[in-house]
């Protein structure tokens, strides 16, 4: 949009990104392993496809398309089938000139290594069949053994970002770019359900609320689209009068409401578009709860923008570019620097960086929720987290 295709294209650019390959790396599994994880509860679907294996099924099975950017998976043909073990062939290479590679590699996938597929699983036979295709992985204890794998029905996204200056240190928009282009992380709208709440509980303590006011955490009915709308809590109970920290702490939708009533919507709507998460949110209650629709980078430069102190960020994926000759004709990092172009040291104080970003929130509300944040994990509904052994601030986000 900048400089057009000509010139990104022929116009021998130099363009530096925020990514770190580390960090990169590290998102990438992390988010495989949670949709592995999580799809692996309810067990093997189905295999990917059958083949006829009383021929040649090198040539029948490399005719499969796979997952080029999972290098750890490769796609496999059962050949035979025991109580214990089945025999697998593995899809063979092509050559430089694309023909099927000539060899035959084959394995065993052992009964242990498929006991996740279904439950009280005694038998291989009692889930694979000769001929039919599936996704395998080497074992780490055995040469020429695999254990079977499955791609997740569910897909994801993550974001990783430097939140003072909004610099995307990793992003992963799926399981397999291979099997699906579509970015998530900036593409993909979902609702942020709970992890909306911040935002509704930052605009009350911007406006006159602390986090020991109290909150009535009681059964309340909203008329809304000519119904009676009684939101409930994920415990399907009331917990009575309630300070505002321990609403955020253990996700009370119920209070949310009624602080987002009591406030008024166009208010929280006027905050969510400052925090960048939606563009013109409707005033509607059930929006306090995360009923809108926004991405993953939207979100995470909001949380950003709280960590940062309550001034604004802007995500990027780019910190600068030069031209053919080596002048920087763009940089994300737009700060003013006063005395940085000094020649000589003659007595003047050191240059200082002037961020004329906008303040989004409070710098003292910004400390607040941060706090209130911390407790989500510490006594609230992220415990888990505490693994990481770190001072960290978040919020749950689930919703139905």
């Amino acid at each position: 949009d900048l400089y057009s295709e000509e010139v990104l294209y022929g116009g021998g650019l130099s363009v530096r990104t925020s990514l770190s390959p580390e960090l990169q790396r590290v998102a990438r599994t992390s988010l495989q392993d949670g949709l592995i994880a999580f799809d692996r509860q309810a067990g093997f679907r189905e295999p990917v496809t059958r083949i006829d294996i009383s021929t040649d099924w090198g040539e029948a099975l490399a005719a499969v398309p796979g997952f080029s950017d999972v290098p750890e998976w490769r796609l496999a043909v059962v050949l035979g089938v025991g109580d214990k073990e089945a025999t697998i062939g593995l899809q063979p290479d092509r050559t430089v000139s694309g023909d099927v590679d000539s060899r035959r590699e084959t394995g065993t996938l052992p009964l242990e290594q498929m006991k996740w597929a279904k439950k009280g699983l005694r038998k291989v036979g009692d889930l694979l069949s000769p001929g039919d295709v599936v996704y395998v992985e080497a074992a780490e204890d055995a040469s020429g053994v695999w254990k079977l794998q499955q791609p997740p029905s569910a897909q994801g996204a993550l974001v990783a970002m430097d939140p003072y200056t909004g610099r995307v240190l990793a992003m992963v928009g799926g399981f397999s770019f291979a099997e699906s282009e579509f970015n998530r992380a900036t593409q993909a709208y979902r609702q942020p359900g709970s992890s909306f709440k911040p935002f509704v509980y930052s605009a009350a303590l911007d406006n006159g609320y602390t986090p020991s006011s109290v909150i009535m955490d009681a059964p309340i009915e909203i008329r809304a689209g000519g119904e009676n709308w009684r939101p409930q809590n994920y415990g399907r109970e009331f917990y009575g009068p309630s300070t505002l920290r321990l609403g955020i702490e253990k996700s009370r939708n119920v209070m949310t409401v009624r602080l987002a009533k009591d406030m008024g919507m166009p208010l929280i709507a006027e905050y969510a578009r400052r925090f960048g998460i939606y563009d013109n949110m409707q005033p509607v209650l059930s929006m306090s709860l995360g009923a809108g629709e926004t991405t993953a980078l939207r979100m995470a430069s909001a949380y950003g923008i709280i960590a940062n102190g309550g001034r604004k960020i802007e995500p990027t994926l780019i910190d600068r570019i030069q031209d053919r000759y080596g002048r920087t004709i763009y940089k994300h990092d737009d700060r003013k620097c006063e005395g940085c172009e000094a020649k000589a040291w003659l007595n003047q104080d050191e240059p200082r960086l002037i961020d004329e970003h906008e303040q989004v929130l409070d710098p003292m509300t910004a400390y607040q929720i941060t706090s209130m944040m911390e407790g989500v994990v510490t006594r609230g509904t992220a415990p888990i987290v505490r693994k990481v052994g770190k001072p960290i601030a978040g919020k749950t986000g689930t919703t139905n």
